[in-house]
């Protein structure tokens, strides 16, 4: 590996540390080059992410990302420093190079106001900004059998309505609201209501609809747990584990998401790495 790569990955590496809060935590049960490559796909979805939440965000800057992303993936290497580390994990996994235009199709959505009329249009949006990590992610997992794939999407699913759930508060304020309206009409909860933080009957009878739709989605998703490489396997258990505790963890808090950003603890999440540790390999 060259000095150029090199120092690319230690860019990613740096970026998944101190941004990865989630995520990272499965990075170590990983073998060195796919932690590696971890961090350099973690890195360049960072990024995209950024470009539609930073304040000033543009669809030229997210369109000039995108062409940056074919010219590195043609290997031209713009001056941003995670390129080099990317064209070199998606090379060495053979990643599908159309997972990143779709993300990037998801994240350049964000840039305007977002609202749902129904749930097969927030789940085209789940699997843009979420799924497809899934699917890249199973690539550098390891897998033979092609249902790995269908289920790595619901898996990327069940991740993002969790993150969805979690963050009402904070996405209303950037204008958006991901819950779709048909579920906000069936309860009689408004947009003004979470707004407010109201945790009326209807919010919570909603929020119990919206939390066993997640976790159906979670368990859709299990049998992938088998499907990718063994030596994988503690670290997509940490994930799964990790994001769904969180959704554990917004029903035992009464689902109040409003006071308070639900979250669990670096000592809670490292002890679901050593549970994934022990239940796969031991």
């Amino acid at each position: 590996m060259d000095a150029v790569v090199e120092g690319s990955y230690a860019y990613c590496r740096k970026v998944a540390r101190t941004r990865a809060r989630n995520f990272y935590y499965s990075f170590v049960l990983l073998s060195k080059p796919q932690r590696a490559a971890m961090c350099a796909i973690y890195a360049f979805m960072r990024y995209c992410d950024d470009l539609s939440d930073e304040p000033g965000a543009t669809r030229s800057a997210i369109e000039r990302w995108r062409t940056d992303l074919d010219a590195a993936l043609a290997g031209r290497f713009s001056g941003h420093p995670v390129w080099p580390a990317f064209r070199d994990a998606v090379e060495r996994f053979g990643i599908p190079h159309r997972y990143f235009h779709e993300m990037i199709d998801g994240v350049a959505s964000d840039l305007e106001p977002r609202r749902f009329e129904t749930f097969e249009q927030l789940y085209r949006y789940c699997y843009q900004v979420a799924s497809v990590v899934g699917l890249t992610v199973v690539h550098i997992f390891g897998f033979d059998s092609p249902e790995a794939l269908p289920l790595a999407e619901k898996c990327g699913i069940a991740f993002q309505l969790t993150n969805i759930l979690r963050d009402i508060r904070e996405d209303l304020e950037r204008g958006r609201l991901y819950l779709p309206a048909e579920d906000l009409r069936r309860f009689g909860v408004t947009e003004d209501d979470l707004r407010a933080g109201n945790r009326s009957a209807a919010f919570l009878q909603m929020m119990r609809f919206e939390t066993a739709r997640a976790r159906s989605y979670y368990d859709e998703s299990r049998p992938l747990l088998d499907l990718v490489y063994a030596k994988s396997r503690p670290s997509l258990w940490a994930l799964v584990g990790i994001y769904s505790g969180l959704l554990e963890r917004i029903e035992r808090q009464g689902f109040d998401v409003f006071s308070q950003r639900v979250r669990l603890s670096a000592l809670q999440k490292s002890w679901i790495v050593a549970r994934a540790l022990r239940l796969t390999l031991g």
